[in-house]
């Protein structure tokens, strides 16, 4: 019995004899952290735009995620777009407008 536990065991390669890259074969590693941000993204069906940086200020227009649009500024968890498919400007909560995060395997 123990001679059947001890032969995959003694079948399987060391650790050290399997193929590492070195540095010569390896890709070079290009960091990510000095690329540009990632742009702002609708991350909903539809946002509302409003008149000021608030939920419960006048509902201006929708900002739909098929929508082109540009972000000039913030205000806390606010954005101030312009919707260029539309030409509202106005704010939207940064809830749901955000830039994706980026990921850099270092």
């Amino acid at each position: 019995m123990l001679g059947a536990l001890a032969l995959p065991a003694l079948s399987a390669t060391p650790a050290s004899a399997a193929t590492v890259p070195t540095a010569a074969t390896a890709t070079p590693a290009v960091s990510c952290h000095n690329l540009p941000p990632l742009p702002y993204a609708v991350h909903t069906k539809a946002v509302t735009i409003r008149s000021k940086a608030s939920s419960k200020s006048t509902a201006l227009g929708v900002l739909y995620k098929s929508h082109k649009f540009r972000v000039s500024k913030k205000s806390g968890n606010w954005l101030y777009i312009t919707d260029k498919t539309t030409g509202v400007k106005g704010w939207v909560s940064g809830t749901y407008v955000y830039r994706d995060v980026r990921m850099c395997l270092d």
